[in-house]
């Protein structure tokens, strides 16, 4: 039986900064199989209720976090995991198969299925080219039997980096933030064909942001909105930015300022909440500034900072998710940390990791989906509950006012 206190931080039993990677690159569930779950214990984690799973679902009852990792190095270099951990960090899921782990979602409609991007590099004959490439590849996993499916791959230059943030957006249909080409595009992956496609050269100026073409925008992060918006991270522009998909980018609608550090500071993997759950409001990871901040837009159109959260160990975080409890889920990239902050400035749980960039508490919706806004007054939907945006597929269709 696990009982933890909201008064005093819970560290996982492993620390995964020691981890040895499984022979092969991949290991299976350790004891986990689809028809033999294992038995609800009653945990209380972190003032989520206990979760009791289907048989049919392979996943243990208790709050699962799932995480990867891209920063993580051995020998020099890259050496990173997909990883999925219970309560006390004991590891239900690893594999080590890609040599980098970006964003990782949850499938809607499934129990122990996320999806993920990942990338491995190269050598110049494998690209029919003459310098290395990265190949990008979206690939699904059931975290109960370790089944992987590949959706999509595509290669992009080494000097362009690989993607960072890959979403479902409906059946067959994948909305990409591609770092490489300073774009967010919709493909079919069973055509190939880019339905849909902005690019920051059509709204914002060269001179802005990083060096062009090598890495202007550092686009690391989409989000398909409840109205059919995208919620676009341009990193080094220190924005983010909201794109109508049939006339652009909305000015009036950006988060933060180029150079204007107070507000944001090369940020990663920005969060929206919508106004039935306390919004319009963005959670972000503001990494230069080494804090996590949401952002509520105010009735004017201005935003205005609502709750912020560092400590001393703080390190260039790269994810933060509101949690329908109101508690934030955090990836602390340098500080070698993924942890759950309470709505009060509390860490409630923390798990060791080296490099970690996103987490996800599976049962919680994409991103979290059901978290609300600082102050709101509580958590807007339970664990696993309805979310008030809808179908994937019916924002895709949407036209924003």
């Amino acid at each position: 039986m696990l009982a933890f206190a909201a008064s005093a931080a819970v560290v996982a039993s492993v620390l995964w900064t020691g981890v040895v990677p499984s022979p092969g690159g991949f290991a299976n569930p350790l004891g986990i199989s689809a028809d033999a779950p294992d038995e609800a214990d009653g945990t209380e984690w972190a003032g989520l209720p206990a979760r009791s799973p289907p048989a049919s679902s392979g996943l243990p009852a208790g709050p699962i976090t799932v995480l990867t990792t891209s920063e993580r190095e051995e020998g020099g270099d890259r050496a990173n995991f997909l990883a999925a951990v219970r309560a006390n960090g004991s590891r239900l899921y690893y594999n080590d198969s890609l040599r980098v782990y970006n964003d990782v979602d949850p499938v809607p409609g499934t129990n122990a299925t996320v999806l993920y991007v990942g990338a491995n590099r190269l050598s110049p004959s494998e690209c029919d080219a003459e310098t290395a490439c990265w190949l990008n590849v979206v690939e699904e996993v059931n975290l109960t039997t370790g089944g992987v499916r590949r959706l999509y791959a595509q290669k992009t230059s080494v000097r362009h980096g690989q993607w960072h943030d890959v979403d479902r957006v409906g059946e067959g249909r994948l909305l990409v933030a591609d770092i490489a080409r300073d774009k967010a595009f919709v493909v079919n992956t069973t055509t190939g064909i880019h339905e849909w496609t902005w690019s920051a050269r059509e709204d914002l100026p060269l001179s802005s942001g990083g060096p062009f073409p090598r890495d202007w925008t550092h686009v690391n992060d989409v989000e398909l909105l409840g109205d059919g918006r995208v919620m676009v991270s341009l990193r080094n522009q220190d924005r983010v930015a909201f794109v109508h998909r049939q006339r652009g980018l909305q000015e009036n609608w950006t988060l933060g300022a180029e150079d204007e550090y107070g507000i944001l500071h090369e940020q990663h993997n920005p969060d929206f909440i919508p106004a039935e759950r306390g919004g319009p409001a963005v959670v972000v990871a503001d990494s230069e500034n080494d804090r996590v901040v949401e952002y509520r837009r105010t009735d004017e159109g201005a935003w205005r900072e609502a709750w912020s959260w560092s400590d001393d160990r703080l390190d260039w975080p790269r994810d933060a998710d509101r949690l329908p409890n109101g508690h934030t889920l955090v990836t602390d990239t340098k500080g070698g940390r993924v942890l759950e902050i309470a709505d009060n400035g509390t860490v409630v749980w923390r798990v060791e990791v080296e490099g970690a960039y996103d987490a996800e508490r599976l049962g919680t919706g994409d991103e979290s989906a059901g978290g609300p806004a600082a102050g709101s007054g509580g958590p807007a939907t339970t664990a696993g509950g309805p979310v008030a945006n809808g179908s994937a597929e019916s924002r895709l269709s949407a036209v924003a006012a």
